[in-house]
């Protein structure tokens, strides 16, 4: 895995040096991710009836919001890690963005972004919610390049070892591969909500089955993590990110069953007013 796919050489005009300038796969593939993501998820808002535009522009929201609050997370989490240089929280492309950060980041964003152009709120959010998992599968392909969120060591066939000086794992140390497979996870989900978008009963249950499937998948991966201290609570026994995971589950459930059932009072009273 190469952390860094090419370097802009050093460019010097005088007294002004600019560069070299790494051009690293971790920052590359949240970039394709995101454009795929968003150019996707527009042309099926057009397809609903929303100006595509809009969805444009709301990624931007989205994708700035992510970040804020993917690093802010993991911040909060590690404070220890920064006491002695408080400018390393700036150093994202060193890793450290925590996904669970990001997505209370963009849904609050992109709640007040849906309100303030009267955009309505639950169906939009349904036709973004694959497209999150899918862009999210590439990040974690980036996360592979860099060699951040690496495994715990193992044994056996499906083990990795990374080797470049640039790479955030520890080198020449067998790692089980969970950026890849939270990678497939993702991917997996975005099948499983791209197909429930086809038969969906009510508008923001693609949307909150997105998390509810994450959340299960994370709580999983996070049993072979070992890129930090994972084991904080009961005993050692599970992570921060698993309390959140288990948190997250049971919001996703209590979400559906509350916009399941305002679903079912609007069409009985449509019904009603029918007869």
């Amino acid at each position: 895995m190469h952390p860094i796919l090419f370097e802009i050489p050093k460019i010097e005009l005088g007294n002004w040096v600019l560069g070299p300038i790494p051009i690293r796969l971790y920052g590359l593939m949240i970039g394709i991710g995101f454009l795929v993501s968003i150019w996707l998820a527009s042309r099926q808002a057009k397809k609903e009836g929303i100006d595509p535009d809009r969805i444009m522009d709301m990624g931007v929201y989205l994708l700035l919001a992510a970040i804020v609050g993917s690093r802010l997370f993991y911040v909060l989490v590690n404070l220890q890690e920064f006491q002695r240089n408080w400018l390393e929280v700036f150093a994202i492309w060193k890793g450290g963005l925590v996904f669970y950060g990001g997505l209370i980041g963009a849904v609050a964003v992109g709640m007040w972004y849906l309100r303030k152009h009267e955009l309505p709120l639950w169906k939009t959010a349904d036709i973004v919610a694959p497209y999150i998992a899918l862009g999210h599968m590439f990040g974690r392909f980036g996360c592979f390049f860099a060699g951040c969120c690496y495994g715990s060591p193992c044994s056996g066939d499906l083990c990795i070892t990374f080797s470049d000086t640039h790479s955030l794992a520890p080198l020449g140390v067998a790692l089980y591969p969970t950026q890849l497979f939270e990678a497939g996870g993702e991917f997996v989900n975005f099948l499983i909500l791209f197909t429930l978008y086809r038969y969906r009963k009510f508008d923001g249950q693609v949307f909150w089955v997105y998390p509810a499937l994450y959340s299960i998948l994370r709580f999983i991966v996070e049993f072979f993590r070992g890129d930090t201290e994972r084991g904080v609570y009961f005993g050692g026994a599970i992570s921060t990110s698993q309390i959140v995971s288990i948190a997250m589950f049971f919001v996703s459930l209590f979400m559906l069953w509350r916009l399941g059932r305002l679903g079912r009072d609007e069409m009985t009273v449509a019904d009603k007013k029918k007869g």
